[in-house]
C-alpha cells in the first residue's frame, strides 16, 4: 500500500506486536447513521451516531483492559472511540465485524485498522482541544474521525486520490466537517497547514521523512513506523522541545507495509 493506504500485519505473543490498517471508506450496511447533536465536550466537530452504541462500549472495556498489551488509558481516547461509528466505514457484508479487535478488509487491497492500535497510536500523541494534527495515510478516514473527536483542527494526507476522495465524502456524510483532506505525497507533510501539534504515520519508510520533523511544532509529538519494508519495525514516538531539539523512543514493534512515493527514491 502507499502512503496513505497502509496495512499492518498483526503478530503476536509477548512482544504484543501492534497491527493497523488503512483504508476505503464504504457504506453502511444499517443505511444512514443516526445522529444526535453535532459535536462533543471533547470537540464540536465529532458526531453521535446512536446505533450499536453497547458494541461499541464493550469495544471500549477490550480496549482499557488491554488483553496482554499496554492497556489505553486516556479518558478522551477512550471516549472518542466510544463515540465515532467504525461500522460505517466498514462494508456491508462486514458490518457484523465492525466491533471486533481486528483488521477488515474493504476494497481497494486495503483493510481498516484494528481498534487497539488506532487508540494506541492516538494515545501517544497526547492531544490537547485545539491542537493542529496532521495524518499522513487517509484511507477510510476512521483514524481521522477519531482524531476529530479530539480537536477540530484535523489535516490528513492520502496518495491515492479515490481513496481521498471516499474518505473526504464518508467524513463530511458523517458531520466530520472540520476535517481536511487532501490527495498528494504525504514524504512531504502539509506545509501550508503547518506547523502541527501532533503527527500520525500509518506506513514505514526507512527514516522518518525531513519535511514531517520541519512541521512538527516545538513541544509536538509525532509516532510512525521506522524500518525496512516487510520486517520488523520499530513505532517510533518523536518530540521536538522548545528550542527545537529532537529525542525519539521506542514503543511497540510493528510490520507495517512501506511507505511509496518519494520515499522510496
Amino acid at each position: 500500500m502507499s502512503v496513505v493506504g497502509m496495512k499492518i500485519m498483526c503478530l503476536s505473543g509477548l512482544l504484543s506486536l501492534a497491527v493497523l490498517y488503512c483504508s476505503v471508506p464504504l457504506a453502511s450496511a444499517d443505511g444512514p447513521a443516526r445522529i444526535s447533536g453535532t459535536g462533543s465536550s471533547l470537540s464540536p466537530a465529532g458526531p453521535r451516531a446512536t446505533e450499536r452504541q453497547a458494541e461499541r462500549d464493550r469495544m471500549v472495556l477490550d480496549l482499557q483492559s488491554g488483553r496482554g498489551r499496554p492497556a489505553i488509558k486516556d479518558k478522551k481516547v477512550l471516549e472518542a472511540m466510544r463515540r465515532v461509528p467504525r461500522h460505517l466505514f466498514v462494508p456491508p457484508y462486514l458490518a457484523d465485524d465492525a466491533y471486533s479487535d481486528r483488521p477488515l478488509p474493504i476494497g481497494y487491497g486495503q483493510t481498516i485498522s484494528q481498534p487497539y492500535i488506532v487508540a494506541f497510536m492516538t494515545e501517544l500523541l497526547r492531544i490537547k482541544a485545539g491542537d493542529r494534527v496532521l495524518e499522513i495515510g487517509t484511507g477510510s478516514g476512521y483514524q481521522a474521525a477519531v482524531l476529530s473527536e479530539l480537536t477540530p483542527h484535523v489535516f490528513t494526507v492520502e496518495i491515492i486520490k479515490p481513496l481521498a476522495e471516499r474518505a473526504r465524502e464518508t467524513l463530511r456524510r458523517l458531520g466530520y466537517n472540520t476535517v481536511e483532506v487532501k490527495t498528494g505525497d504525504g514524504y512531504y507533510g502539509w506545509k501550508e497547514k503547518g506547523p502541527f501539534d501532533a503527527i500520525i504515520v500509518t506506513c514505514a519508510a526507512g527514516h522518518i521523512p525531513p519535511p514531517l520533523l520541519a512541521q512538527l511544532r516545538p513541544g509536538g509529538r509525532m509516532v510512525v513506523p521506522v524500518g525496512s519494508p516487510y520486517a520488523t519495525q520499530r513505532l517510533v514516538v518523536v518530540t521536538k522541545d522548545a528550542g527545537g531539539r529532537l529525542t525519539s523512543r521506542d514503543s511497540l514493534p510493528v510490520v507495517f507495509v512501506p511507505m511509496t512515493g518519494r520515499s522510496e527514491k
